[in-house]
């Protein structure tokens, strides 16, 4: 390795970083290898090279991150220490963005409790009217019956009760009957939608629950480029490749 001068070790840098799709991580550990290629990797045209791919740093985003060198004649900042200044304030920025979303997925659980707790509420009340107008109809069968029975001969005890029981309705006994019947029904299709209601609503909160607990497992997502396009997958198997080829074509050279 010490054989090697350092304008092909900056070549390999270079073909690494330009090519290959070095990350900053890559770099990195390139840097702890030896202390010729620390010398070499802290050069300025790789970092330069990763400001723009991955942060697109313009003058204008240079001069809010360093304002006293920009004021300063002598001295300027060299490119790893920009690049190393505007990952962390990419990922303060990260760190932000995901505890707004987790302040959002919660906001977003308690409106599915909210709106669970009303249909419950709704279903309950509905089921305490259905209860009601179903004892009110019993009751007004049994005084449609005793107004039939009125017209055929009984008993007089019997007949005084069924009396009594007619002139306590002081409502008509059919007319009330369909009306409640009709109630009936549309109590039983409205628990019915609202029980729907209730598992949709359910199914909702479950999946918010389940992304949330995602957002708590993963607390800041992973840096990603500016210039996107590839997962990182895809990238590491292109740059295995492409250096593969690099090194096969030094090999038949030699």
């Amino acid at each position: 390795m010490a054989v090697l001068p350092d304008e092909l070790w900056r070549k390999i840098l270079e073909i690494g970083v330009q090519s290959c799709g070095f990350t900053y991580k890559d770099l990195c550990v390139c840097s702890i290898s030896c202390r010729r290629l620390r010398r070499l990797s802290d050069e300025d045209p790789f970092w330069n090279h990763l400001l723009s791919s991955d942060f697109a740093l313009t003058e204008n985003s240079s001069a809010n991150l360093f304002p006293n060198y920009c004021h300063s004649s002598t001295t300027s900042p060299s490119s790893k220490s920009l690049y190393k200044i505007r990952f962390e304030k990419d990922k303060e920025r990260r760190i932000a963005a995901h505890r707004r979303a987790v302040f959002r997925k919660e906001s977003q659980i308690a409106e599915h409790i909210r709106k669970l707790q009303d249909i419950e509420s709704r279903i309950t009340e509905e089921s305490i009217k259905m209860r009601e107008s179903a004892a009110e109809l019993s009751n007004l069968h049994k005084v449609r019956q005793a107004s039939a029975a009125l017209n055929v001969w009984q008993p007089e005890v019997i007949r005084g009760r069924q009396k009594q029981l007619v002139e306590q309705c002081v409502v008509p006994a059919e007319s009330r009957i369909h009306a409640l019947e009709m109630e009936l029904r549309l109590c039983r299709q409205y628990i019915m939608n609202l029980k729907k209601s209730h598992k949709d609503e359910k199914r909702r909160l479950d999946t918010a629950k389940e992304e949330l607990l995602s957002l708590t497992y993963h607390p800041v997502p992973g840096h990603k480029s500016e210039s996107g396009g590839e997962n990182s997958s895809n990238v590491k198997a292109k740059k295995l490749k492409r250096c593969r080829s690099w090194e096969g074509k030094q090999s038949e050279k030699s």
